[in-house]
């Protein structure tokens, strides 16, 4: 046309190699449309780069107009300067068609969009508030004057450059750089008409100029490992069905609740023939999942990490794709399946959650822009002994950010019902598992990570504000004050916090051979002491049957009935002590290996009486659990507990009362840890009145002794333990029996002679 080129975007040779190299910070000062002056005589100024096109046009939106663009360097640079009547609107976007060889194609000029994220989003990614962040940064559909594409968008301020690659540009870094949105370090570029399931990374250029493929950490979904690209992926069309449960979880009070929670990793609770590593998928397993939970008595699914994780054996605890569910099960839509059907069949869905570490995978989160950006640079803060993995940042607004909006994504997204925190502890002392020397005070020279305090307390506020009836529950095994605590009470805001003191000490109670218990016997009864300080959940999980521990039914001592009467008795008195309870998959009908995260569960076992009646417990457990107010409604207060007697050492006998927010709605519970059947029991209660035996531990329902109490049991004006009532029991041998009142006590009045009818 002979148009003067706008002296905007004269050409700068080295502006042009740092750009193909992948080393300028803005390729829109060279590349894309510049306009040079406001009336009708102005002209704009468009500029290509397509290193594998032979020759280019550059039409307007209705295809009414082609002109040749010039190449202008041989490396595959075309420009063409056109004056306003070329476009049809002030909006009109043009559009590039090439050709290379025989093949021609048509395309709009991403570099013709302006950004999606606004000045407020990236101020508040900033100064780490921006609660839905997931919704700007990763890759997202955009529709920009009705030209659909993917909008994409990474946080690396320290990066020289950043191109995106992937199967839409057959991974060739020179065909679209990203724009840096000064000064809040976030790259992005819209990439027009490009659809869901392509898969790319960003190409990230270092301060020294080296470069490595990063994972998206905002993506959605990933490719099946080992392979580690994202994949571009929708998460909004998905149509729930799970309303009512949402309107009712937002409204229940959970912690009177009974919850019952049975911890399940998807990959090896069943397996699948057909598929090589026998990972079934989401769908199958939600069904599956929901029968057999519902068969159990379960009020709760926790899935061990469903984020995307490169390695299986790590059981997804060394997360890379944090906002991604992992593809071994399936996609992202057959994961919302999944917790729809559990919701739509009243079941909750727990997931664990890991903000304390990260692993050192090249494609993942470590050294992102050649700098230490999601973790601390210094070893003594940023690195992890016990797990050779790498510590988040916590001070950093926007590595706050990035987890907040996390744990909101999953519960958001998801519609996931709690996140259970993996190791708090870790998070919350700087001297957490190193030696002298090998850590550094905070700013008061304590040991506390006021940074990590600082987030969790953050984290709880905003799920509980925005997702009103979500858990969160913390793995803690310290003695930290105020774990379940209101962060306005100086607490840190979760609501349940792991009774890891429990567990140790029961477990270590129960492995000692009866005759050997009476000599620990605190380690039975010293639960009880702190059980009221924290909002308790009572676990057996995944971490009780690895690493050479055996199976909870192996740890057992005994012969073979001993085995069974002893965890049967394990799981009465778990099911009666105040706390919500964990049991971990297979634990609850006996499995005698030691859990193998490659192998499914042993159910071939479920063909023998011993495990059957074992699994018959657990069900008839969280059956009397669900329907005794009792056993659930004050778990975390002393209201609801009350020892009948905590001192028979010598027996290894423990009895106490359950107690409902009404306390005339009770349950009495009587353990024996010992072999020995004890006849004629005399065992006081708080009312009197008929007692009927409403659980025994030892039925042979159970594959038990059949030892208990088969008639209704009256008080008798007998003093036992204090009380001035009492019944006459049999206390099964390793058993648990559990009495209710049936008839309350009869008022005795005597009628005033004036009383009297004549």
């Amino acid at each position: 046309m002979g148009a003067r080129m706008p002296e905007t975007a004269m050409f700068d040779q080295r502006c042009f190699e740092q750009i193909i190299n992948g080393q300028h910070e803005d390729p829109t000062q060279l590349l894309g449309p510049h306009r040079n002056g406001n009336n009708g005589s102005a002209q704009t100024l468009i500029r290509v780069f397509l290193p594998n096109a032979d020759r280019a046009w550059v039409g307007n939106s209705t295809g009414t107009v082609y002109q040749e663009m010039r190449r202008t360097h041989p490396s595959g640079l075309f420009q063409y300067v056109c004056n306003a009547k070329f476009f049809c609107s002030e909006n009109d976007r043009y559009r590039i068609r090439y050709s290379e060889g025989n093949e021609v194609m048509t395309v709009y000029d991403p570099y013709s969009f302006e950004p999606l994220l606004s000045d407020l989003d990236l101020f508040l990614f900033g100064e780490g508030t921006h609660s839905k962040i997931y919704e700007r940064l990763g890759a997202h559909a955009r529709e920009v004057d009705g030209v659909k594409g993917v909008n994409f968008a990474v946080w690396a301020p320290n990066a020289k450059g950043i191109s995106l690659v992937g199967s839409f540009n057959d991974w060739d870094s020179r065909q679209h750089p990203m724009r840096k949105l000064v000064p809040s370090g976030v790259w992005e570029l819209f990439i027009p008409e490009i659809e869901m399931g392509q898969a790319y990374k960003f190409r990230v250029t270092d301060a020294c100029g080296r470069q490595i493929d990063k994972s998206d950490p905002f993506g959605f979904y990933s490719e099946l490992p080992p392979r580690t690209a994202s994949i571009v992926t929708d998460l909004n069309s998905y149509k729930w069905q799970d309303k009512e449960w949402m309107q009712d979880r937002a409204e229940r009070k959970h912690l009177e609740d009974p919850i019952s929670v049975y911890e399940v990793h998807l990959g090896s609770w069943r397996q699948h023939e057909d598929n090589e590593h026998g990972w079934m998928n989401y769908r199958d397993l939600a069904h599956q999942l929901v029968d057999y939970c519902k068969e159990m008595g379960f009020t709760h699914l926790e899935l061990m990490p469903v984020s995307e994780h490169p390695y299986t054996g790590s059981w997804g605890y060394q997360t890379v794709g944090y906002f991604a569910t992992t593809s071994r099960y399936g996609t992202a839509e057959d994961f919302m399946y999944f917790v729809d059907y559990c919701h739509q069949n009243d079941l909750g869905v727990l997931i664990d959650w890991v903000p304390a570490h990260f692993p050192k995978d090249g494609h993942g989160l470590a050294n992102f822009d050649g700098t230490s950006l999601y973790e601390h640079s210094d070893p003594k803060q940023g690195y992890h002994p016990d797990w050779d993995t790498l510590i988040f940042n916590y001070d950093r607004n926007e590595v706050r950010n990035f987890l907040i909006s996390n744990a909101m994504f999953w519960l958001d997204k998801y519609h996931i019902d709690g996140l259970r925190v993996d190791a708090v502890a870790s998070m919350l002392y700087l001297d957490y598992s190193r030696d002298d020397g090998q850590w550094i005070p905070n700013k008061y020279g304590g040991r506390e990570n006021l940074g990590a305090i600082e987030f969790l307390k953050e984290m709880n506020e905003k799920v509980h504000e925005e997702f009103p009836g979500v858990l969160t529950i913390a793995e803690e095994s310290t003695s930290w004050g105020g774990v379940s605590r209101p962060t306005y009470c100086g607490g840190l805001g979760f609501s349940l916090k792991w009774n890891m003191g429990w567990m140790n000490d029961t477990l270590r109670y129960m492995r000692n051979d009866p005759v050997h218990r009476k000599y620990h016997h605190d380690e039975l009864t010293f639960s009880l002491i702190y059980a009221f300080t924290e909002n308790f959940m009572l676990p057996f999980s995944h971490d009780e049957i690895v690493h050479g521990k055996g199976s909870l039914l192996d740890q057992m001592p005994g012969d073979l009935w001993q085995k069974f009467a002893n965890l049967r008795l394990l799981y009465s008195y778990m099911w009666t002590h105040p706390g919500k309870k964990l049991n971990f998959m297979g634990s609850e009908w006996g499995q005698w290996n030691e859990w193998n995260c490659n192998s499914e569960l042993q159910w071939d076992l479920l063909q023998w009486e011993s495990h059957q009646g074992l699994k018959k417990l657990v069900s008839d457990l969280n059956a009397l659990y669900k329907r005794e107010p009792a056993l659930h409604e004050v778990d975390f207060h002393s209201d609801g507990f009350e020892w009948i007697d905590c001192m028979s050492r010598e027996t290894s006998l423990v009895s106490f009362i359950r107690k409902a927010k009404d306390a005339n709605d009770f349950v009495i519970v009587c353990c024996n840890f010992t072999p020995v059947v004890h006849r004629s029991y005399r065992l006081g209660v708080p009312q009197s009145g008929v007692y009927h035996e409403i659980f025994s531990s030892d039925s042979t329902y159970y594959n038990g002794s059949n030892v208990g109490n088969g008639v209704p049991i009256e008080t008798e004006d007998i003093e036992a333990f204090g009380r001035p009532s009492s019944i006459n029991i049999t206390v099964p041998p390793l058993g648990a029996c559990i009495f209710k009142l049936a008839q309350p006590p009869v008022e005795r009045v005597v009628a005033d002679e004036n009383d009297k009818l004549s």
